[in-house]
Order: structure tokens, then C-alpha cells, then sequence
């Protein structure tokens, strides 16, 4: 019975942290904005940024909008490093990866 238990908690410890998000914004990541494509025809693209996170905790799968979110937040404190102010993604998620194109809209 005891075991049962540990193993019940186990897996609710498990399955609360697959939705939680561990990736927090830079100050200059904040002010970098996640765009469609159409919203950058006029801007400067910088470059591009490949992220990754974990997609699974053991054997439980994280939840994909929390680490869409992260990625985006990763790739967002990389546009800021490279003076970008604006990120298209440019690839959908997979395995925990995605691309995004760094721009440089605002003069």
C-alpha cells in the first residue's frame, strides 16, 4: 500500500512539473517580440536561432504549449543578444527543437 502511495505521488510530482516553465526572459529579451512572417517584410533579418528544451520529464510528456513558450522565450533573449527586436518561427516544434529568424524592425 505504502508503495502505491510513493508511486501515485511520484507520478503527480511528475505531471505538475511537465507544465511548468523553467526558461525566464532577459531584460533585453522582454522587449523582443515572437511575429507572424508577414510582419517583418519591411525589417532587416540578423540571422537565425535554433533552440531546444527538454520535451519529456522521465518518461512523461511536457506539455507542447509550455515548451513552444520556452523556445520562444530562448529565442527571444537570443534576438536581444544580436540587436534583433523581432522573431519569426521558421520551423514547427519537434522533439522539443525549433528555428526561428531574427529581425530588426523597429530603427
Amino acid at each position: 500500500m505504502k508503495n502505491k502511495l510513493l508511486f501515485s505521488v511520484a507520478i503527480a510530482t511528475a505531471m505538475s512539473l511537465s507544465a511548468c516553465t523553467w526558461v525566464k526572459p532577459t531584460a533585453g529579451g522582454e522587449n523582443v517580440v515572437l511575429v507572424k512572417d508577414y510582419n517583418v517584410k519591411d525589417c532587416k533579418k540578423l540571422g537565425s536561432t535554433t533552440t531546444n528544451v527538454a520535451d519529456k520529464i522521465g518518461i512523461i510528456k511536457r506539455d507542447p504549449e509550455t515548451i513552444q513558450k520556452e523556445l520562444a522565450t530562448l529565442a527571444k533573449n537570443t534576438a536581444a543578444k544580436m540587436g534583433g527586436d523581432s522573431i519569426v518561427a521558421t520551423s514547427p516544434l519537434q522533439d522539443g527543437t525549433m528555428t526561428f529568424a531574427i529581425y530588426k524592425c523597429k530603427p
